[in-house]
């Protein structure tokens, strides 16, 4: 007899148990697609420049490791609340706005979460998630309380945005329901809408009454642009939405491991900031205490140093440059080998992750015989390819999709 005897086995995690299958094969021709980190053209981890010289100004400043406050760094906070929403936004010239540092996007995700278990209105309101929708959404949602559904997203014959059953389904929610939106780089499909339309999205929600709870990974990492990144997030603002930001730095700065991240809240008018801000410092309190120090204090310098910036800015240039690059070159490759289908939406969707359109059976040939991991969906992480590898790759894929 046990305490525990009434604990089930939870499922396994997808990703997770990829990365354990992918580091068990010891094959020299190995490809691992799942990860969802960036690999330089050598297939290794890399560490921004403007991180290591970030960490060389912290080495040499007579710091301490005293907690940081409960909201967070505010040289973190701060900058990442420009870049999300402008130097010049009016949210922020009428002080509309409040950001807490979390344990990255994920914690950002949680501490939204568990605010509007507590605060939503109407308090039956359900989350709705993109069909399909980064695997941890709906388990972050659900540990917080909500009812999870699901709205429209990709065209599974295209490959692209089904913008028609997407505002459908917004149309037909009842009002005033949670709308999780991927600000830029949709993870796992890599499918974003166009800004005409992102106003469609915006005119729907607003005659719907809908909350919006954007979440924003790769700011900058998607086109290399931090603007044209943030332009979903920067128009519900204008448009006067009240929202939840969660951003991430994990990928846009490399600070995988250090989990660094803030959500934002726009409110209404200036009056309504020190409630908020008061029971999102709660949460925190009772959940972390207080956020982590290092990543932080790297992310902070680096926003706060206008040479160190503008260098992130180029280092984000180049990863994203890349990413472009090893879609291009795939897709050339998948065509010239006259692979069955169209492949036009490897090149059309963007960012870290592709959505290739392969099926189970077909991923499943591409690990026990080409020892290559991707996803069971046919997401690959694009960052997994290079240069060394891009051949096998697209001869791996051709030879599955034609038998």
């Amino acid at each position: 007899m046990s305490y525990f005897d009434n604990v089930p086995q939870a499922p396994a995690d997808g990703i997770l148990k990829l990365s354990v299958l992918s580091k068990a094969d010891s094959n020299s021709s190995k490809v691992d697609l799942g990860v969802g980190a960036y690999r330089d053209d050598n297939g290794k981890p890399w560490v921004l420049p403007v991180v290591r010289k970030a960490e060389q100004q912290l080495a040499q400043d007579a710091g301490n490791h005293e907690y940081l406050g409960v909201g967070g760094l505010p040289a973190l906070t701060n900058g990442a609340q420009k870049l999300i929403f402008g130097a010049d936004s009016a949210a922020l010239r009428e002080q509309r706005v409040y950001s807490i540092q979390t344990i990255s996007g994920t914690g950002a995700n949680m501490v939204g979460a568990v605010f509007l278990k507590q605060f939503k209105q109407p308090a039956d309101a359900a989350i709705y998630i993109s069909k399909p929708t980064w695997g941890n959404h709906r388990n972050i949602f659900e540990t917080a309380g909500h009812e999870v559904r699901e709205y429209r997203y990709c065209d599974y014959a295209t490959l692209g945005l089904d913008i028609d059953g997407m505002l459908s389904d917004l149309r037909a929610a009842p009002r005033g329901q949670i709308i999780v939106l991927h600000a830029c780089a949709h993870n796992p499909t890599g499918i974003d809408p166009t800004a005409e339309q992102w106003a469609q999205i915006a005119d729907v929600m607003q005659e719907r009454a809908h909350f919006p709870f954007f979440d924003c990974a790769y700011q900058g990492f998607a086109t290399g642009n931090v603007d044209r990144d943030a332009f979903a997030i920067r128009l519900f603002v204008e448009r006067g939405f009240e929202l939840f930001v969660c951003e991430s730095f994990a990928k846009n700065m490399g600070l995988y491991g250090e989990r660094t991240g803030c959500l934002h809240a726009v409110v209404a008018s200036a009056a309504r900031v020190p409630a908020v801000s008061s029971q999102m410092n709660r949460l925190s309190r009772a959940t972390i205490s207080t956020a982590s120090a290092y990543g932080a204090k790297i992310a902070g310098t680096v926003l706060q140093d206008p040479e160190l910036y503008g260098e992130w800015i180029e280092n984000m240039e180049l990863m994203s440059a890349r990413i472009m690059d090893m879609r291009k070159q795939l897709r050339a490759r998948l065509e010239k080998l006259g692979t069955p289908g169209d492949w036009s939406h490897v090149t059309s969707q963007i960012g870290m992750f592709s959505f290739t359109g392969l099926k189970l059976a077909q991923v499943e040939r591409l690990r026990t015989e080409f020892h290559m991991y991707l996803t069971d969906d046919g997401r690959i992480s694009v960052a997994g390819l290079n240069t060394r590898n891009i051949d096998y790759v697209a001869m791996a894929i051709d030879s599955v999709v034609r038998t």
